[in-house]
Formats: C-alpha cells, sequence, structure tokens
C-alpha cells in the first residue's frame, strides 16, 4: 500500500509505513470486531492501550517522531499516516490519531524544554492521550471554524492564569491526561489576544457536562462538552507567550488538516479494497458484479479519486515542509480529499449493496467517519468561504 504515494519520503520511510502497515493488517485488524467499547461505541482505554503494548513491541509505536524527538517532514509523515489508518484502530494502535498527533506537533515546536518534559513526553510513549480545547457551543455564540469568536477567558491573577468558560466537541477528553485550554486573555498586556496553557487532566476545575453520541465512533472519550469554572493554571504553564494563542492554533491546524486527510485516506483505501473483493466475488444476473458496467465504473471511479487525493496530500506536504504556513493550501487540501473520500466511501457502500450498510465490514463505518471528517477541523463550506476571501484580496491587489 505504501508504495502508492509515488515519489515522496525516503527509503527509510517506506520502510518505517511498511512495518505500520503488516502491524495494522495482521495485528490491529483483527481487533476491529473486539467488544471493548465505551457508551459511544468508541473503544475503550484498556483496548487502547493493549494495542500500544503490541505496537511498542512492534517498534511502530508513534513512528512519526523519531527517538531524538525530531518530527518527519509532512512528505514522510504521509507514507505513515496512510498505513496506520487502514484500520479505523490503526492511528490509536500506532498513537498517530487526532487529537494526539496534532497536538504533539503542536507541543513540540511551541513548549520549552521543561513543558515537553513534563507533558509531551508521555503522549509520545504513548502513556497519556491529550484533548485541546478550542470549540466553544453554538448557543453561545462561540468559537467554533472562528476562533476569534472566543468566549472563554483567561486573566492573571499573581503566579497563576485563572480560567472560566463552556467548551464543546473535546475529542478525547474523558480519559485525557494532557489538555491544551485556549482561551481570550483579559490581560491588558496580552491586547486581548488569545493564550494557550497545559494542563493536568483530569482537573476538578474542568467538568464534563455531556458526551453525545455522534456519527463517528472511532475515538476514545468521545466529544465531549465541558465547563471551565475558576481553573487555575501557574503561570509557567503556558504554551508559548501571551496574546499568541490564535497563531499558535495555525500552526497546529495546517497539518493538522492535512493529518486528517492522511488517515482517512488510508481507511478509504481499505474500504475500497473489501469492496473491489466484494465485485469481484459476487455474481448477480449471470456475471460477477465487476462486470456490470455500473459497478466497474464506481470502482473505476473510486482508483481516480485515490490517486487524485494522493497527489493532493502530497502537494499539500510539500509546502508544509519548504516552510510555509500553509494555511491556504491545507483549506484546499481539507476540501478537495474530504469530499473525494465521501465519494469513495459512498460509492463502497453501493457497490456491496445490503452487507454495505452491516457492520459486517468496516466499511460502513468508514462511510460514517468520513461523513464526520467534512465537519473535522472546518466544514468544507468554511473553507471555501476562506478561499473566496483570498480570491477577491487577490484580486483587489491586482488591480
Amino acid at each position: 500500500m505504501s508504495g502508492q504515494i509515488q515519489g515522496v519520503g525516503h527509503a527509510r520511510t517506506s520502510k518505517i509505513a511498511d512495518k505500520v502497515e503488516t502491524f495494522v493488517r495482521n495485528i490491529v485488524i483483527p481487533y476491529e470486531s473486539d467488544p471493548r467499547r465505551d457508551h459511544h461505541g468508541g473503544p475503550t482505554d484498556a483496548l487502547v492501550m493493549e494495542m500500544r503494548t503490541k505496537a511498542r513491541e512492534a517498534g511502530v509505536l508513534t513512528p512519526h517522531i523519531r527517538p531524538s524527538g525530531e518530527h518527519l517532514s509532512q512528505r514522510e509523515t504521509a507514507l505513515v499516516l496512510i498505513a496506520s489508518g487502514l484500520s479505523p484502530l490503526g492511528p490509536l494502535a500506532c498513537n498517530t490519531m487526532a487529537p494526539d498527533e496534532g497536538n504533539m506537533y503542536l507541543i513540540g515546536h511551541v513548549a520549552d524544554a521543561a513543558l515537553k518534559e513534563r507533558f509531551l513526553k508521555p503522549m509520545i510513549e504513548g502513556r497519556a492521550r491529550s484533548a485541546f480545547f478550542m470549540t466553544e457551543p453554538a448557543e453561545l455564540n462561540g468559537a467554533g471554524s472562528d476562533p476569534s469568536m472566543m468566549i472563554t477567558t483567561c486573566r492573571r491573577d499573581g503566579n497563576h492564569w485563572v480560567v472560566n468558560g463552556k467548551k464543546c466537541f473535546i475529542t478525547g477528553v474523558d480519559g485525557a491526561k494532557v489538555g491544551i485550554v485556549m482561551a481570550k486573555s483579559e490581560d491588558p498586556d496580552s491586547l486581548g489576544g488569545a493564550c494557550m496553557f497545559l494542563v493536568d487532566l483530569p482537573d476538578p476545575a474542568i467538568r464534563i457536562t455531556d458526551v453525545p453520541n455522534t456519527i463517528d465512533t472511532s475515538m476514545p472519550g468521545g466529544h465531549a462538552t465541558v465547563s471551565i469554572d475558576n481553573l487555575r493554571i501557574p503561570v509557567d504553564q503556558m504554551l508559548g507567550e501571551a496574546g499568541e494563542g490564535f497563531k499558535y492554533a495555525q500552526i497546529r491546524l495546517s497539518p493538522a488538516r492535512l493529518s486528517h486527510c492522511m488517515r482517512w485516506l488510508g481507511a478509504c483505501i481499505r474500504a475500497n479494497e473489501i469492496a473491489v473483493d466484494y465485485a469481484n466475488r459476487r455474481t448477480a444476473f449471470g456475471k460477477h458484479l465487476i462486470d456490470h458496467e455500473g459497478v466497474g465504473f464506481m470502482l473505476a471511479e473510486n482508483l481516480i479519486d485515490i490517486r487524485q487525493a494522493e497527489l493532493t496530500i502530497d502537494w499539500c506536504a510539500g509546502v508544509l515542509d519548504s516552510g510555509s504556513l500553509g494555511t491556504v493550501e491545507s483549506s484546499m487540501t481539507k476540501v478537495a480529499v474530504s469530499e473525494s473520500l465521501m465519494r469513495i466511501a459512498d460509492k463502497c457502500v453501493q457497490v456491496m449493496g445490503g452487507t454495505g450498510v452491516t457492520d459486517k465490514t468496516i466499511v460502513e463505518q468508514v462511510f460514517r467517519e468520513v461523513r464526520a471528517f467534512r465537519i473535522y477541523d472546518g466544514p468544507t463550506e468554511v473553507h471555501k468561504w476562506s478561499l473566496a476571501k483570498k480570491i477577491k484580496r487577490d484580486w483587489k491587489a491586482a488591480q
């Protein structure tokens, strides 16, 4: 599988990706029928840690970060994360899943040595999950796709910052040990900018009020709503500088959007493999399904969409590797790849008919997960709107 991404990475990285693929196919995929699930269908922490023990033994735990602590390039990461995504459980087992992969990236690029030792190290070692506290409830008109609408506040009080507010859709907070909390500063020196803080979880000041059932079921801990009441955070646990939180959010979000594309491309490659196998074995009206033009064309279109997604990911990864923040490119990639993967997942279900909507294979889960992916890290329409604004700015600048 990893050889499908043409011209990216290096031979050493290809070997890592091959090891990850072998591990996921041989060790992780059998866990897909494991009954250890929480109330909303996500895998329990006991299941995750059991798989991680095996990943550690196989040498594929946190494979996107070298032993030196250096991250692979984005083009190299693509090989590894696509391979881990061949099962919805693969990123959990290999410690390449959201939000941890993006949180590790952010902490690695912004935190000082002491904070890295305290918060990043246990994450890289696969001993701690994390949560990113940014999104806020719509009924409060809080921050969602527009972080500047943030209503959670922080204020300086001696040697601490005090945070108050509400957050929602906080993936994995139930069971997480590390939190990144984002809040808008009331401190005059921060000029109303946002701040980020690293916190130990659980904390009595961060109270889970709801964990709704959602269309996706791949994440441990679900997507919780939380209330933050007088959370006191020592000043030395601020991530970066006061008032720079929005800038740090972009450092995290551009590669995180791309990582989502990588992982779910892997899942869609696997779903398509299952659909192809089904179409070549199932007969109807005197011939195999693959020989019916309607079915064969759907699988041909899947092949085209898979290849286009690979090339788009490779292009965006190259932009990020060049040192660019890549905000525009990651928006375009998020839209293009998420929509392509939705078409692939939908066709896989259609090719398999009744079997495609059952839990007999992972095809129906991939369909659900990819449908949610079209909303993760900004829905398609928000990215298009942002791109349209850039088109207008560029046009005005050219006049």
